[in-house]
């Protein structure tokens, strides 16, 4: 049975059926007033997943055809939500359609790409947006406004580490779409660009972009990626192939700031004022989903018709896909 939502302004259709939509999305989109779900698509062997979430969570429509979902005039917004290296035809094809679109980290798999996306967008008059949870999230925002108090910054340190659970498998010579070269899997599009969103969103562009990657079948699985911003340097670590604390500290002459965790959530931030002898941390809505807070905000942009904010998204994602792709070119990815 289908779901209507009273009153919403986005009529959602969903590109995928994996994690980051059942883990993800699922868990919480029904209690965003403004948002609906009105269709699902995946590939012909999840018919029966695509019937089972459609059942559970009050979804209209079910596809096993991207094309005829595109073609349905009750969806106005389709979150993309594949694998990497679909993200751009996926996305290209909905703006064709005269949908607004979410699309998943990383945006695309080149700069140009998403360049090209954004001018299409232009043309047709749609909105276009990136899902990354750091920028939205609560925490990142007071980060944001509590980075005047460490004074000049000169270190900053990333780290996102976490062990894949599909590794053991590309050890055994089973090559999964995160482990997939062709498909843009691994630990810089995978884990890193979270460090990298952490980085664009606080400096913007840096100077220069070095990305010191381990590299096995072509992927990597691990790697360090250094960010030059001339008068402090930033150092990105993500791993699929090993664990560590993730976390991610900015140093100032000032005191600092370190996120508690990994850069994906901010999910808590202590703080150290030299100056004021200050001490602390906060942490704000620490039992909310990861990504609801970005959904909220992609549905209020849309019933506001905020471009604006759709601009400064945009932006951001450009220099994100800029680094990415200098990265990827240096590494031989």
């Amino acid at each position: 049975m289908s779901k209507k939502v009273e009153g919403a302004v986005m009529k959602l259709g969903i590109a995928g059926a994996g994690m980051i939509v059942i883990q993800g999305l699922l868990e919480f989109v029904h209690d965003i007033k403004g948002i609906e779900l009105v269709g699902i698509c995946a590939t012909k062997r999840s018919e029966e997943k695509l019937k089972k979430l459609s059942e559970e969570h009050g979804i209209t429509y079910t596809f096993t055809d991207y094309e005829e979902m595109l073609k349905l005039d009750e969806i106005d917004t389709v979150y993309v939500a594949v694998n990497n290296h679909l993200h751009y035809e996926f996305t290209r094809k909905a703006i064709l359609a005269g949908k607004h679109v979410i699309c998943e980290k990383p945006f695309t798999v080149h700069v140009d790409e998403l360049k090209e996306l954004i001018a299409l967008a232009e043309q047709q008059q749609v909105m276009l947006l990136e899902a990354i949870t750091n920028q939205y999230y609560p925490n990142y925002i007071e980060l944001k406004k509590q980075l005047d108090r460490i004074g000049n910054v000169h270190v900053v340190s990333c780290n996102y580490s976490q062990y894949s659970s599909r590794f053991d498998a590309f050890k055994r010579g089973e090559i999964l779409p995160a482990f997939n070269a062709d498909m843009a899997g691994g630990a810089l599009m995978d884990l890193n660009v979270y460090n990298i969103h952490f980085n664009a969103g606080l400096f913007g562009m840096p100077k220069d972009v070095q990305y010191y990657a381990n590299i096995d079948k072509r992927v990597d699985t691990s790697g360090v990626l250094v960010l030059d911003y001339g008068t402090f340097k930033s150092v990105c670590i993500a791993a699929k192939d090993c664990a560590g604390p993730s976390q991610a500290v900015i140093e100032g002459e000032n005191g600092y700031l370190e996120v508690e965790g990994s850069a994906s959530v901010c999910a808590a931030v202590a703080y150290s004022y030299r100056d004021t002898h200050e001490e602390g941390r906060f942490n704000s809505h620490p039992d909310v989903h990861r990504m609801k807070f970005e959904f909220v905000e992609f549905e209020r942009i849309l019933r506001e018709q905020d471009w604006k904010r759709v601009e400064e998204g945009q932006k951001e994602s450009l220099i994100v896909m800029e680094i990415i792709t200098q990265a990827r070119e240096k590494a031989g990815l």
